[in-house]
């Protein structure tokens, strides 16, 4: 089986086609990927072992203006680019998990009547995929509640070190990774591959605190001048990384995070049933917030208003629950019977599917 899978510029659409392609290519299917010269694919998929073929990017601007204008003409250009590959590939199946190269993915599926399957990642769908849910019923879902065109849920796909992380397993192994005490509260804070000013910030300002209470940290920064944190020679272990690869681990060390609610984010973090209070991103459609809700809604999480974090808020929350192990195993066991770990397996089922029908 021969398969396209259409995604990239962010985490959230790359790091699902890596998941989905993992389980095909241990199928035996043979995969190429398509995305711009823009996004993380340019990185990630090559790392990965794939092929990756690039077309131009069609950004869809939310303003009218000269941007606006030259869309047609700029997805004209890349519909031409994808119909090259994909005469090329010969795919039997177009996966698309939407952004920019989603739309002419499929809209060269549908003119060379090629079965096609659209994985949306958020809990609100993004225009790609409402144009693409139009041209197959074969549509799945990372959250039960998105509003979509033959929407199935499945969840979303994650990678296997993660959907099978023991976290109590690897504990000791994560500390010892990263530099921690084996034995303290652990505090993991990430902003996501950028970094996340407010975190940041807030977080830092209560590093004294933090400290004084016996909770050590590790904190993901994206950008590490945005962390200033002043440490007397006694104080718990205060790690401050850039960018992390074995996020795995850092898992494992944790107790409790800090951290934006990408559906990425949020479907790895309830997997593995690590306690979290997500801060949504301020900008955007509202759909962080609405990924994160089933965690929350079930107890597995708090939800917190970017400009309501504080660090007079990590103070009267953060320090207490970190420290309450009675209360996190409550959230754990909450969270991690919330979403799916085996969307990756489920989306190469309706793949398959796909094809045969």
């Amino acid at each position: 089986m021969r398969v396209l899978l259409a995604g990239g510029g962010t985490a959230g659409h790359t790091s699902p086609l890596l998941a989905t392609a993992a389980v095909l290519r241990d199928a035996g299917a043979d995969i190429t990927c398509l995305g711009t010269p823009r996004g993380l694919e340019v990185t990630l998929i090559p790392q990965a072992g794939y092929r990756l073929e690039l077309v131009p990017p069609v950004p869809m601007p939310r303003r009218p203006g000269k941007a606006m204008v030259q869309v047609p003409g700029r997805l004209r250009a890349a519909v031409k680019a994808t119909a090259e590959v994909v005469d090329r590939v010969r795919p039997d199946v177009i996966v698309g998990f939407g952004g920019y190269v989603s739309v002419p993915a499929y809209l060269v599926a549908r003119r060379r009547h090629i079965p096609l399957v659209v994985h949306e990642g958020n809990a609100i769908p993004g225009i790609a995929n409402k144009l693409g849910a139009r041209f197959t019923e074969h549509v799945a879902t990372s959250f039960p509640d998105t509003d979509l065109r033959h929407a199935h849920y499945i969840g979303l796909p994650i990678r296997r070190e993660i959907s099978r992380l023991d976290r109590a397993a690897l504990r000791a192994e994560g500390r010892a990774f990263f530099g921690l005490d084996p034995d303290l509260p652990t505090l993991l804070v990430t902003g996501g591959s950028q970094g996340a000013r407010r975190i940041n910030h807030s977080v830092a300002a209560a590093a004294r605190d933090l400290a004084d209470a016996g909770v050590q940290v590790l904190h993901v920064a994206g950008r590490v001048e945005e962390v200033e944190v002043e440490r007397r020679e006694s104080d718990p272990p205060y790690v401050i990384a850039p960018f992390i690869d074995r996020i795995d681990l850092a898992y494992a060390a944790a107790d409790l995070i800090v951290c934006r609610a990408g559906a990425n984010t949020v479907t790895e973090v309830a997997a593995v049933g690590l306690p979290a209070a997500f801060v949504p991103l301020p900008i955007g459609n509202g759909e962080q917030a609405l990924n994160a809700h089933p965690v929350v809604q079930a107890g597995g999480a708090l939800l917190i208003d970017d400009a309501a974090l504080t660090p007079a808020w990590i103070d009267n929350v953060i320090i207490p629950l970190a420290s309450h192990t009675g209360r996190l195993a409550a959230m754990s066991r909450a969270a991690s019977g919330i979403v799916p770990r085996d969307a990756d397996e489920r989306l190469a089922q309706m793949i398959q599917k796909a094809v045969n029908a």
